[in-house]
């Protein structure tokens, strides 16, 4: 996904890395989800929190739909 060479991202810039590829969550929602479940995977480095590239691109995988040309498509299975 979006050109950013980075194999691990703090949570601020996790965030700012989903925003840019069309999933836009904050860094107060990331937290949450943490806690709560649903968001993106995460490692632990101590008490720092890290995501790596992959997970964050499966997560935007898992959020976005498939391409369409019409409204219409969705009906159809897209």
């Amino acid at each position: 996904m979006g050109g950013n060479d980075k194999a691990f991202f703090n949570t601020r810039e996790a965030a700012e890395y989903l925003a840019t590829n069309g999933v836009r969550r904050t860094l107060g929602t990331l937290e949450v989800l943490r806690v709560e479940g649903g968001g993106p995977r995460f490692r632990k480095d101590g008490r720092r929190v890290i995501y790596d590239k992959a997970s964050l691109d499966d997560f935007i995988a898992s959020r976005l739909s498939a391409s369409v040309a019409s409204t219409t498509e969705y009906g159809q299975g897209a």
